[in-house]
This record gives structure tokens, sequence and C-alpha cells, in this order.
């Protein structure tokens, strides 16, 4: 339960800090928090060896939602799932806390690897993060784009394949 409340209580800090804000009946309405609550609800089965059950949350998160995600997949508190439909995560992916994730994400292994998330982490919609690497703390993932490297603290991981964003400084004449 612990995890729902820290996982809504970043939803509306999300919501306040686009300068709407709203309150936390509103955010259980809001588009996705079904999701959320769901994958909690299958994670918590799924750690206490309920594997038939949490394969059940996960069947009714695909059907409800349109979203897929791993019973393995491990989010730490501050998981925000904006927009479900579309979102696809690998059982293998860890994540740390404050994760947002837009819709379309697709987060997914390579080779029996998968992606592991620090924290603050902000994906946009139609992302793709693939592969063994690591995004650490403090990194947004641009609307489209395909990450297949490690992302280092703090950038903007923009394009296919993403490459951290580079503020052009121009130089009046």
């Amino acid at each position: 339960m612990k995890y729902i409340k820290a996982d809504l209580k970043q939803k509306q800090k999300i919501f306040v800090a686009d300068g709407a804000y709203v309150g936390m009946l509103r955010i259980l309405m809001a588009d996705g928090t079904s999701a959320n609550i769901i994958y909690r609800i299958m994670r918590w089965f799924a750690m206490h060896n309920l594997a038939i059950i949490a394969y059940a949350f996960q069947w009714l998160n695909k059907f409800l939602n349109g979203c897929v995600i791993g019973i393995g997949a491990d989010f730490d508190k501050g998981f925000v799932i904006m927009h479900p439909v579309g979102i696809v995560i690998n059982s293998k992916v860890k994540g740390g806390q404050n994760i947002t994730l837009e819709s379309g994400v697709v987060i997914g292994d390579e080779k029996g690897k998968s992606p592991a998330f620090g924290q603050n982490i902000f994906i946009g919609s139609g992302a793709k993060v693939i592969g063994h690497l690591t995004v650490e703390d403090n990194v947004k993932i641009g609307a489209n784009a395909v990450l297949t490297k490690s992302a280092p603290s703090g950038a903007t991981m923009l394009g296919i394949p993403a490459k951290p964003y580079k503020k052009q400084i121009s130089k009046g004449l």
C-alpha cells in the first residue's frame, strides 16, 4: 500500500509542476492510475510467490489498460504511468524512485539483458529503451527516442539512436 500511496503522490506532484493542482480523487480518476495500481498488486503477488495470481493481474492490466508489464519488473516508489496504452516492460527491468512513463514506451531486453534505471527518470511517448544499459539519475528520454546505450546522469536523450542533447549557444552578430 505504501508504494501505491507514493505513486499517487508523485503523480500529483507532476500535475502541480504542470500548473494544475488537483486533489487525490482526480489523481485516482486520471488516465494511467488503474494501470499503476494493478501493477503494484501484481508485483505484490509475484514477490509473495503467488505467480499464478500475479499473471492474472498482468492479464487484467493488458486488457483494461493496453499495457504489458512483466511480473518481475521492479520499480521503487514514485512509479507513474501517465498514459498506459502501448506500454511494454520486460520482466527483468529494474528501476529506482520517481520514474514517469508516457504512452507507447517499450523497455525491453536484448540477449537476456534488460535496462536498469536510476532515480527521477522521464520517458516520453513512443520511446524505446532496449538492452543491457544503465540510465543514471535525473535523465529525460525524449519522445520516440531509441536508447541502446547507457545515459549519463542529468542528460536529455534525443533521437535515433538516442544521444545526449547539447544546447547550441548562438553567438550574436
